[in-house]
């Protein structure tokens, strides 16, 4: 076993009770094996004589044959359903690790290539589990049986079968290593399609209105066409590889027969043995043979699982940082004993950010450099400062998404790193610049900010938003359901709808990540009300290119170049209508 499949067999239990189903039904299968060899050997020596025992023997013979079609059903009934669990599992694991990951680090991935690996990938280990699983345990049980049955039946029939009988493992193996090459790429270049196809569709709208759609659509074709010819290179190495093990076991079997032949003619053996050896000749191979085609079949499943694992075995929360400084390992460390220290009441505590510096894989500067701020409870603290200065990464450390490579951040003297990250969100409530609305109702979206909310709560939530004007404008109001991303509604409609899940989540720290941008005069106008509003009584770190929000800050504090300028105070707040 490669070690990707040890590591599945070891992990889902699922797949070692199959194990376990699979060996005591290769045993089983052997024993009949041998059965069914012996007593058809007998009936054709004993020429079909018409006594009761001749009788007998027929019906065991029937009864055996009956048997061994019987187990190979519940082998492939077990089979299945061990393989069905086993995605089930694997796909809950995968699924739940995503959810876990940083966004920051997810939205960097490519999603078709994750859609991909969740749906047609995980189908692929359909192969391993069905076939290569139980042909691996009758590849070590079946031969053994067989084996030690001709010894006592003809040890020089035996023994030739022991000679040659390595050799279809060592065929195999040869080929093997060829088509798990292939099959990788072949894998590589269908993440590939897939990505690329969603991307595609994603941005149709801008194809179109760039006259860009046809030479998308020949792109897509080409990977289409390289994507086919990766799959039929591997399925001519893998008809080839059985064209190997067939020959190899026939020219073996032969090897057996000839001899055999030879001693029948001179008397040395006798027609009932002859007939035994020859029955069970190609039985001590087929499970060799049958491992060997199993073994193509179920290589792109080993591929995905390899896939499957480097995704769980990604870091959970340190997304993209290089742990340079000791200090930002020990914060790292830190973060396993969270749950150790309780969130401080964050209307009371301050938060504070000592020395702390970001860095991100393949960058030379630092996102964030030796950076030292504090926020005062029922502050209303403004970032401003060119695209790229790290204003959104100070957010990302706030809400979790990245870690400090280096210095720490604390919320009323609690270490950030020390408190639980799903704990410390309920205090939190983020309005992105580009807020993702689902494809669900408006109601479902707003709701988001508090699931169990009444619809009375939900309504309130739009009012205070100064939504509740658009929204009774809608076919259905509240229930009108939305497309994916929020399509149906415009970009300032969509950032009051975040808004309204902030006023509905009613936490005591917003962070809002440049809510106006993008945005024309009257939605700019209508999104800066429900903002200063949402921001009356809590503590608010806005990160703002524009100067609508800057009257409704306290202090407003430059980033440049991953650097804090010294603060600037706001003593007058702006009036909120």
């Amino acid at each position: 076993m490669k070690p990707v499949e040890r590591r599945l067999v070891r992990e889902l239990p699922v797949l070692r009770r199959h194990l376990t189903h699979s060996a005591a039904m290769a045993f089983l299968a052997a024993g009949l094996v041998v059965a069914q060899a012996i007593l058809l050997a007998t009936v054709l020596a004993d020429g079909f004589a018409g006594d009761p025992v001749a009788f007998g023997l027929l019906l065991a013979l029937g009864a055996v044959v009956a048997g061994r079609a019987l187990l190979a059903w519940a082998r492939g009934v077990l089979a299945h359903r061990a393989a069905a669990d086993a995605k089930q599992e694997l796909r809950e694991r995968l699924t739940e690790r995503l959810s876990r990951t940083a966004p920051l680090r997810l939205a960097a991935r490519s999603h078709g290539a994750t859609v991909t690996l969740l749906l047609r990938g995980l189908d692929a280990l359909d192969p391993y589990v069905v076939s290569s699983l139980p042909a691996m345990t009758a590849a070590a049980v079946v031969p053994l049986t067989v084996l030690g049955w001709l010894f006592a039946t003809d040890w020089p029939s035996a023994l030739i079968i022991v000679v040659t009988l390595p050799l279809i493992p060592v065929f195999g193996a040869l080929v093997g290593l060829h088509t798990a090459r292939r099959t990788a790429r072949q894998w590589r270049l269908l993440a590939r399609l897939g990505g690329h196809f969603l991307d595609v569709v994603a941005g149709l709208p801008t194809l179109r209105a760039f006259g860009r759609e046809e030479h998308q659509a020949q792109r897509i074709g080409e990977m289409a066409q390289a994507h086919r010819r990766a799959t039929m290179r591997t399925l001519r190495l893998a008809f080839l590889s059985s064209l190997v093990l067939e020959t190899v076991a026939t020219l073996s079997v032969a090897l057996v027969a000839v001899p055999l032949g030879l001693r029948l003619l001179h008397g040395t053996v006798d027609l009932r043995t002859a007939l035994i050896v020859l029955f069970l000749a190609p039985e001590a191979y087929l499970p060799l043979r049958a491992m060997g085609a199993a073994f193509h079949e179920s290589a792109e499943g080993i591929t995905v699982a390899e896939q499957v694992f480097a995704t769980l075995d990604e870091p959970e929360h340190e997304q993209g940082r290089e742990p340079v400084h000791e200090q930002g390992r020990e914060a790292g460390a830190r973060h396993t004993a969270y749950r150790r220290v309780p969130v401080p009441d964050v209307c009371t505590a301050p938060v504070r950010l000592h020395d702390v510096t970001v860095r991100f894989p393949g960058r030379d500067a630092p996102a964030l450099d030796r950076v030292s701020l504090r926020v005062s409870p029922g502050e209303h603290l403004a970032l401003v400062g060119p695209s790229g200065a790290g204003k959104s990464t100070l957010l990302a450390l706030l809400l979790g998404f990245v870690t400090p490579s280096a210095g720490r951040i604390t919320v009323g003297g609690a270490d950030l790193a020390c408190l639980d990250p799903d704990e410390w969100r309920t205090r939190l409530a983020w309005v992105p610049q580009r807020p993702h609305l689902f494809a669900a109702s408006v109601a479902d979206n707003i709701r988001l900010g508090r699931p169990d909310a009444s619809e009375d709560e939900v309504r309130q939530a739009a009012r205070d938003a100064y939504a509740e004007h658009f929204i009774k404008e809608l076919p259905r109001g509240l229930d009108t359901p939305l497309g994916e991303h929020g399509a149906g509604l415009s970009a300032g409609q969509r950032q009051r709808i975040a808004l309204a899940r902030a006023f509905l989540k009613d936490s005591p720290v917003l962070l809002l990540d440049e809510p106006t941008a993008h945005l024309d005069r009257e939605s700019e106008a209508a999104v800066t009300r429900a903002t200063a509003r949402l921001m009356r009584g809590r503590t608010a770190i806005v990160v703002a290119h524009r100067t609508s929000l800057l009257p409704y800050a306290d202090r407003i504090v430059t980033v440049r170049a991953g650097r804090l300028d010294a603060p600037q105070l706001v003593p007058v707040e702006g009036p909120v209508s």
